[in-house]
């Protein structure tokens, strides 16, 4: 145990920092790096999950260029952002806002809300799927007290904000709680000179609150993208796709393309211009509200 302990005694803070940027270096070339590679050999090739792969160059690019499903599925993508994001992001802040004025059972209630964050995907969509039905219970209720039905699932009108209520069921309680953390870093000091110069509560969430809660904001905008971008299992259980590709989400397309027609050489394309995409609109989120906010 002495002979271990002097060993300790001789490992300096220089080793111990580069042993652990080598572990860091051989994580990202192991699970980021190579798969990486691998999919973009993958992309210039053709190849059918069977025999050896032959080299198709460019031919794969062209065809995606030329694939009306796929930037079909590309713009359901920034439908989903659309609604997503300003309803994800209201309801997260109004959450946050009340854990604020919630006293005992703060905990309980975050917890209920984190729940749906680790349900079954599956499990939760053929739940949501039953309750948008026509004979569901939203739909009962809708027809009992107002005298109509919605086509949520059926109709292309309503099919992604249906969705869309679902993903923001999932979400809230974890984005609301990353708002939340920022509202209780916010020095109560200087709500007090607020106060005391007599802003009123609009200036006071406009002028202050919602300016300190910027980098937690633009952390939510960044899941909610990655979220828009990697969607898959609830438009895949609740909807298939449809009606008429309304829901048919770049993944799903990606899913079909690579085991369905066997063709995962171009769905590997597809991953890396999603991929792409979603960084490349991360990026100019990032740059558009990080301009004067600077995030530790």
């Amino acid at each position: 145990m002495v002979k271990i302990m002097k060993l300790f005694d001789r490992v300096t803070e220089a080793q111990v920092g580069a042993a652990i940027a080598i572990g860091f270096l051989l994580y990202n070339l192991v699970f980021w790096a190579y798969p990486f590679l691998w999919l973009a050999i993958l992309s210039l090739s053709d190849w059918r999950f069977f025999g050896t792969p032959s080299y198709a160059g460019l031919d794969n690019l062209f065809f995606i260029l030329q694939d009306p499903e796929f930037w079909n599925s590309m713009w359901n993508v920034a439908r989903f952002l659309l609604l997503y994001i300003p309803i994800v992001l209201t309801c997260s802040l109004a959450f946050a806002f009340g854990l604020q004025f919630i006293g005992r059972g703060k905990a309980f209630i975050a917890l209920c809300f984190l729940l749906a964050n680790i349900s079954s995907g599956v499990a939760y969509s053929l739940v949501f799927t039953k309750i948008y039905s026509s004979t569901g219970p939203l739909n009962s209720f809708l027809f009992e007290y107002f005298g109509f039905k919605i086509p949520w699932l059926t109709s292309p009108t309503f099919a992604m904000l249906a969705i869309t209520l679902v993903v923001t069921w999932k979400f809230v309680g974890y984005y609301g709680l990353i708002l939340y953390s920022g509202l209780l870093a916010i020095p109560k000091e200087i709500y007090d000179a607020a106060t005391l110069d007599n802003a009123s509560g609009f200036k006071r969430l406009f002028k202050i609150t919602l300016p300190m809660l910027n980098a937690q904001i633009i952390m939510v905008l960044v899941f909610a993208i990655t979220v828009g971008f990697g969607i898959f299992t609830e438009p895949f259980m609740m909807t298939g796709g449809g009606p008429l590709d309304s829901t048919n989400m770049p993944q799903i397309v990606m899913y079909e393309t690579a085991f369905k027609r066997l063709e995962p050489s171009r769905a590997a394309l597809m991953a890396i211009i999603i991929a792409t995409a979603s960084y490349l609109l991360i990026k100019l989120v990032r740059k558009i509200f990080e301009k004067n906010v600077e995030i530790v």
